[in-house]
């Protein structure tokens, strides 16, 4: 059960697991996407077509026709990778070996939608996978297995959910692998020890320059490529322009101080924004109707004529204001 491509990775692992047989996929819905809005696959669907597995769609389950329909199945076990469906009880006591989930956190920390973009925001250095048991709470069922991983000091989320992806198809099959040899033992959570990973807004990607250089850093690679960080630009007078930021690096600290949000010109070909305590250095942004474009290039068609002594960018108090 699953439907993104963190699903999808964690099931071409478990089509490589050779103790067991995989006899249906389920996975949502397809969603209209693009201009044209078309009803397209998710990864998931695709790899069950491509593999000639059944694949179901239900919904939700709160038609007793669909907990039948998997009943009928009568599966041993249920993986659940990033599924975006509630599974209630009387799905989970479905499968006679119940149900097993792969969570990209080291649980109890970080249960819930978004523990990948979240841990970034957070600025912690470790996270990991965590193979759990299912049951009604969220995230919350005793652990089977865990792994840590590092997180590099620049590596954007999307780096990171490559990487725990792999990680986590991995460890599923190890996990498969101990339960077959009835090796596997489950370890209940300290839940006085739990944190939350809410599901992430566009909002949550508004970079306020106010903050710390290394705030500003964590945010922007927390959000990218997904919602993305943004921030707006104003330039003598005209209507603000919303501008999406890709990850750039944390630079030297700020001498003379300058209003944070403002662009300072070019450092070796990067853009310079000044922060709270540094400045940040943007090597790509990307302008709200237009393509993405490197530093120098936007500073040649945006800012070459900027009167900077008003603040070509917007400064912290303008992002509270566009906000």
């Amino acid at each position: 059960m699953g439907t993104p491509d963190f699903a999808a990775t964690v099931l071409r692992h478990v089509l490589g697991f050779a103790g067991g047989e995989v006899l249906a996929v389920y996975t949502q819905p397809d969603r209209p996407c693009g201009r044209g809005r078309v009803c397209k696959p998710g990864p998931v669907k695709e790899l069950a077509i491509e593999r000639g597995l059944p694949v179901l769609q239900p919904q939700n389950f709160k038609d007793p026709d669909e907990i039948a329909a998997l009943a009928a199945l009568a599966p041993d076990l249920l993986l659940v990778a990033a599924y975006g469906l509630i599974l209630p009880q009387a799905v989970l006591d479905v499968a006679r070996l119940g149900a097993i989930n792969v969570h990209a956190s080291l649980l109890p920390r970080y249960r819930g939608a978004a523990p990948i973009q979240r841990v970034i925001l957070d600025g912690e250095p470790v996270t990991g996978i965590s193979i759990m048991r299912m049951e009604a709470g969220l995230d919350s069922g005793p652990v089977l297995l865990q792994r840590a991983l590092g997180i590099g000091v620049n590596e954007d989320a999307g780096h990171l959910h490559d990487e725990l992806a792999e990680l986590g198809g991995r460890l599923l099959v190890e996990a498969l692998g101990l339960l077959a040899a009835g090796k596997l033992h489950a370890q209940p959570q300290d839940h006085s020890r739990a944190t939350y990973a809410p599901k992430l807004s566009r909002e949550d990607g508004l970079v306020d320059f106010n903050q710390p250089a290394q705030m500003v850093h964590n945010r922007i690679r927390a959000m990218y490529p997904r919602p993305g960080a943004f921030t707006y630009f104003r330039r003598n007078g005209e209507p603000s322009l919303r501008l999406g930021l890709h990850p750039g690096e944390i630079g030297p600290e700020l001498s003379p101080p300058a209003v944070p949000g403002t662009f300072l010109g070019l450092v070796d070909g990067r853009l310079a924004v000044a922060c709270a305590d540094r400045l940040y250095y943007l090597s790509t942004v990307h302008p709200q109707g237009r393509k993405a474009m490197d530093a120098r290039a936007f500073h040649c068609g945006y800012l070459a004529d900027a009167d900077q002594s008003t603040g070509a960018a917007c400064s912290g108090q303008d992002l509270a204001d566009e906000a």
